[in-house]
């Protein structure tokens, strides 16, 4: 039996790297609750198994493209525009760790890429997005960030610096749209095993100077209250939350999902 209660029933939304991990559960929460979604992804033929895995008919598409280009977000947010006729939330998503490295070792190009799809691609989402939203005066924009974004890691500079840029940009523009009945948001996930943690995690791990992939997961999930990882779903759960109207008053607000991670 369906537990849906259609929080987001009449709703567009478009999310980041939406064909896996955290973006794809978000998806799934999305239409859950009634909500039309596109997903973007580079991959072309795991966003078209994506859709067909969502099973969501006409409520669903896909948008390719590497979110870490200028043209790709912002041809997402007008492909949803054309597609469903409206934007209600836009969920900038996609990130990751794209370089491991000291400071000192870290290349001009290294630190360029983990600027582009960190923080250029929030910037340049939520610059459409907010042209769209302003002149109706509604909308939600959702970011995921990291409790790195309020913390810190060794071997891990720009990942953690362009997250703590995020998390001030989403203040900023919660500032600037407050009366117009937009809210901005982040989301602070702690540690997750997802696809891209699994990809990455052994190259942080020596970075960090853990050792092992294990090793890396021991200590993050040592850093938290529950002693866990967290699970994309639980993600989604309060992305839900701040696209549906119970969310109107909270904004330029950075929520953790964290299992006690973070001291404050």
């Amino acid at each position: 039996m369906s537990t849906s209660t259609g929080k987001l029933a009449g709703k567009v939304a478009c999310i980041t790297g939406g064909t896996r991990s955290i973006g794809r559960a978000m998806a799934e929460a999305f239409l859950a609750e009634g909500a039309r979604v596109v997903i973007n992804g580079r991959d072309e033929a795991k966003g078209r198994r994506a859709l067909a895995e969502l099973n969501a008919g006409d409520r669903a598409d896909f948008y390719g493209g590497d979110a870490a280009k200028q043209s790709t977000v912002e041809g997402l947010i007008d492909f949803t525009i054309a597609r469903f006729g409206q934007l209600d939330v836009c969920c900038l998503n996609s990130g990751g760790v794209q370089a491991t490295a000291p400071v000192f070792q870290m290349s001009d190009e290294e630190w360029n890429l983990e600027v582009d799809w960190n923080l250029n691609h929030v910037f340049w989402g939520m610059r459409k997005s907010l042209q769209y939203m302003i002149p109706r005066q509604s909308g939600r924009i959702i970011v995921t960030s990291s409790v790195e974004g309020k913390l810190g890691k060794p071997g891990l500079p720009g990942y953690v610096a362009t997250k703590h840029a995020v998390n001030g940009l989403v203040k900023s523009a919660a500032h600037e749209v407050g009366t117009l009945g937009i809210t901005v948001n982040a989301i602070l996930p702690g540690i997750i095993e997802t696809d891209i943690v699994r990809e990455t995690g052994p190259a942080s791990a020596v970075a960090m100077g853990v050792g092992s992939y294990e090793a890396l997961i021991e200590m993050f999930c040592s850093e938290s209250s529950i002693k866990r990882p967290n699970r994309v779903e639980e993600v989604a759960a309060v992305a839900v939350l701040l696209a549906s109207d119970a969310a109107r008053n909270m904004t330029g607000c950075l929520f953790p999902v964290d299992g006690g991670t973070l001291p404050y």
